[in-house]
């Protein structure tokens, strides 16, 4: 893995993962915060790359758009189950809500039960987090492994950084990739994928398999082409990429 990706073009389709990639983790995922910078940014991001550019989180869509208001992006939310296109149309691949809530509710007692544990509800998926208690990992494994298993073939346990979690079966970032990748404004475009987590790791391989760049956050091992090494490099290289085509562009640099 090269440390420096090489500089963004505006042909590019840019596909950023949130959490750990354009922002730093916090305790609590509802403590987040989106500065103006950063909205400054990537409006100028859409500008710039024709629209292509598209949120590929584990967060619900409506969470991202709480998060970057006013800007409205095409975006993949629980990790592919929902997504919404460029054109406005949502897409959901929807499990069968009785059963995942009665997970729910059992998770939430786990929660009440052990102090640092956060359970989130997404709608269409469960997280388990154990940011505040690391120590807890191995239970919140078990227990995760447990509920995923008692709802059946439908669903599947997904890793991630001091979390856990339960969600439909059949989709990820990469699989939303790719269908992004076969519409407009991304079709017939360079795919380039910036994450930081395991979950991210579905779509480094999409994008790889696909000639595209793909970009590690942070440490770790990864199949990413390239690495930066946290939120604040990311801002960095995404800015200068837009000030040097502001230049070639004979405008004002940004």
């Amino acid at each position: 893995m090269s440390s420096a990706p090489p500089p963004f073009s505006p042909g590019w389709a840019l596909f950023l993962d949130v959490d750990g990639t354009l922002l730093e983790h916090a305790d609590h995922p509802q403590d987040v915060r989106v500065d103006a910078q950063l909205l400054a940014l990537l409006r100028d991001l859409l500008q710039e790359g024709g629209g292509a550019v598209a949120l590929i989180s584990g967060r619900a869509v409506a969470d991202l758009d709480r998060l970057f208001a006013p800007l409205v992006f095409p975006a993949a939310g629980q990790h592919g189950t929902e997504r919404r296109a460029a054109d406005g149309s949502m897409h959901r691949h929807r499990p069968p809500s009785n059963r995942l809530e009665a997970a729910a509710q059992s998770l939430a007692r786990l929660g009440a039960a052990h102090s640092g544990l956060v359970v989130e509800n997404k709608g269409m998926s469960l997280a388990l987090h154990y940011r505040l208690a690391p120590a807890l990992e191995k239970l919140v494994q078990r227990e995760m492994s447990n509920a995923a298993a008692a709802l059946g073939d439908g669903f599947e346990l997904q890793a991630g950084k001091f979390v856990f979690e339960i969600k439909p079966g059949g989709k990820d970032k990469g699989s939303a990739i790719a269908e992004f990748m076969a519409e407009p404004p991304f079709a017939g475009r360079t795919p380039a994928f910036l994450g930081d987590d395991l979950t991210d790791e579905y779509g480094f391989a999409l994008v790889n398999a696909s000639g595209g760049h793909t970009v590690k956050v942070g440490a770790g091992k990864s199949a990413a082409r390239w690495r930066l090494e946290g939120a604040a490099e990311v801002r960095d290289w995404l800015a200068a990429a837009l000030r040097a085509e502001g230049l070639r562009q004979g405008g004002k640099a940004r």
